[in-house]
């Protein structure tokens, strides 16, 4: 069970609705992209998600959307997503149940009935994934997330900062498996459940982290399922009436709220891509060069793309957000989706306080992932501030 601490409190700026509405299609799909955006790379590519929200809603389905703060205190809320290698998962399909067996098991273990459900992280495939089960159980999504982007490993959480605690756990996978763990701490919970999604064929659906809705409200990272929602459309619409997108995206980054500081770091075409897929992790790396020169940009990924080097020196690392994007459509490309010939621009910004705190950068900065430098913020590196 989480516990309540009401010193520890998570009041970034909301970009969300204030009222109860029903998405769009054309809002899902902005969606997919935005969330494709702030995923840092990982997340899942967002696909084959978007295309059953589509079938769902030409068969009728909706998808509801409310804010935080719209959320009873005394409401059961499920945080859920998937975790795997994205190469796996990008091939791997799920079967549809996965998710709701998980939910049903979670009200049958707390014995109260879930009352919304939202994405442990805003990333990729990951931010769509919620809908699905939402829509399945005619429940509400909150417009909030529990990352603010998307991270590898499933306790780099902002309720883990918090001293939360991830239990009762609920993975369960496409053959009907569904496995209940009360886990000694949050970093075995993660061994553990990633163990379990090798041994699941390399993905599995994950509930952690349930709580009530007063303990979302004190820690979980609020409206960040409209915020991409609008960074979707300012790309969709920027490329559509031919102008700059990536200029847009960030007048519309720092008017958020959210992303004070942002900006592309290299142009460039794609020469050498390493990934392989290891404990339960797409992990490689990918390098840019320069159109007209050698220089030449490498970006480290685990999942997610977690630090670049332009000609060794360090341009922007973890928790700092890294997108490549293409170059003239200003389409995020995940980790999984990265291909030997690319034209590719790598955009990078800053992340909201709550996720620079030394408690934070202690449980997702650079040293965690066995980068040696120390982290600095995007923006100083850069000349931005």
């Amino acid at each position: 069970m989480m516990k309540k601490d009401e010193t520890q409190t998570s009041r970034e700026p909301s970009a969300g609705v204030q009222e109860i509405r029903y998405l769009t299609l054309e809002e899902i799909r902005d969606l997919a992209l935005g969330a494709a955006f702030l995923g840092s790379g990982g997340g899942g590519a967002p696909f084959a998600t978007l295309l059953q929200l589509e079938v769902m809603y030409e068969r009728g389905g909706q998808v509801r959307l409310i804010d935080l703060a719209d959320v009873p205190d005394d409401a059961l809320v499920a945080p859920c997503g998937w975790m795997g290698a994205p190469t796996i998962s990008d091939e791997k399909l799920p079967n549809g149940g996965e998710p709701l067996r998980g939910l049903e098991k979670l009200e049958e273990i707390k014995g109260q009935t879930v009352h919304s459900v939202f994405p442990l992280e805003i990333g990729g495939s990951n931010g769509l994934a919620p809908l699905l089960l939402a829509a399945q159980r005619k429940i509400p999504v909150v417009d909030c997330d529990g990352m603010g982007r998307a991270f590898p490993e499933s306790q780099m959480v902002v309720f883990n900062v918090h001293g939360c605690s991830a239990n009762p756990v609920i993975v369960t996978d496409c053959k009907g498996n569904c496995i209940v763990m009360d886990a000694v701490s949050n970093e075995e919970e993660e061994q553990i459940a990633r163990t379990l999604s090798i041994a699941m064929g390399g993905s599995c659906h994950v509930i952690d982290y349930s709580g009530s809705g007063y303990q979302m409200k004190q820690h979980a990272v609020r409206g960040t399922v409209s915020l991409s929602i609008t960074i979707g459309r300012t790309l969709r619409t920027a490329h559509y009436h031919g102008e700059d997108p990536f200029a847009a995206l960030t007048t519309c980054l720092r008017a958020s709220g959210f992303h004070r500081y942002g900006g592309v770091l290299f142009d460039g075409k794609l020469i050498d891509i390493e990934r392989d897929t290891r404990g339960g992790f797409a992990v490689g790396r990918a390098t840019l060069e320069a159109f007209g020169s050698d220089e030449r940009i490498e970006v480290e990924f685990q999942n997610e793309n977690l630090v670049a080097r332009r000609d060794g020196a360090v341009v922007a690392t973890v928790p700092d957000i890294l997108t490549f994007m293409d170059r003239e459509t200003a389409v995020p490309v995940t980790t999984e989706e990265l291909r030997y010939g690319q034209r590719l621009k790598l955009y990078g910004v800053s992340v909201p306080p709550i996720l620079r705190t030394p408690q934070a950068l202690a449980v997702f900065g650079p040293k965690v992932f066995g980068i040696k430098n120390k982290y600095q913020p995007i923006e100083m590196i850069n000349g931005w501030c």
